[in-house]
């Protein structure tokens, strides 16, 4: 059944056209009948907010399909956007099994599929099911890793030419190869981009038109290309 956004919505986890190596797909048969029995599936647009920081968590919100930027805020407004997350990950796991509330905000970046659990329907999940457990230890040390490398990325690249170059080259792990070089669609715009590094939209689109008059990459409209990626890992130095 076709839904909003033009998602097909599963009706159950087995039979998920989605389904790959995500965070609950490869559980046993048992815990997935249980699994569709508390989750509830909905289809998201670009821009809708799934939760906010310090927001109490009301459950976890499994990303079947689409991406979701995670952000935290300054009181002055400042953003800084900590990851981009793909399908098959948990968002809001920490704080649904500690009981605190949110540290960043969850915000969709083009239209999502998404299933929710409660918090107290997904700890009573994993008590019934404890082969869940080592997934769920496995997707926090990947989110821990993840944390480490932006604030590697951004506390010990010395400028934003840097900081830029690892990102795009970060992005382009799931690029495209052509003859022209790695093809990859920008999944941010350049104010997100600034958010993404710590730095100004000015600074992004400055240093964009640098790459290009150097035929590092050429940009046309949300695509890239990086045409000397050799040349362009030349600036990252962490």
């Amino acid at each position: 059944m076709k839904g909003p956004y033009g998602f097909e919505l599963n009706g159950d986890c087995q039979s998920c056209k989605l389904r790959s190596n995500g965070f609950f797909c490869q559980l046993p048969p048992a815990a997935l009948k249980d699994l569709d029995a508390i989750r509830f599936t909905s289809a998201y647009p670009a821009g809708a907010v799934l939760f906010i920081e310090k927001q109490t968590a009301r459950g976890v919100y499994v990303l079947c399909d689409g991406e979701v930027k995670l952000s935290i805020s300054s009181t002055e407004g400042k953003k800084l956007i900590l990851r981009i997350t793909k399908p098959g990950e948990v968002l809001g796991l920490v704080s649904a099994l500690s009981g605190t509330p949110h540290e960043v905000t969850a915000e969709t970046l083009r239209p999502c599929q998404v299933a929710f659990i409660p918090r107290d329907a997904f700890s009573r999940f994993l008590t019934k099911h404890p082969e869940a457990y080592p997934i769920v230890a496995s997707q926090l040390g990947s989110h821990y890793q993840v944390a480490c490398e932006q604030l590697r990325n951004l506390g010990l690249c010395a400028s934003a030419p840097e900081k830029l170059a690892k990102l795009l080259l970060d992005f382009a792990a799931a690029g495209r190869q052509t003859k022209e070089g790695t093809r990859i669609k920008l999944p941010l715009t350049h104010e997100e981009i600034a958010e993404f590094i710590g730095t100004t939209r000015e600074t992004v689109t400055r240093t964009l038109t640098q790459f290009k008059s150097r035929h590092l990459v050429e940009l046309r409209g949300s695509t890239l290309l990086i045409e000397d990626r050799k040349a362009l890992e030349a600036f990252v130095t962490v």
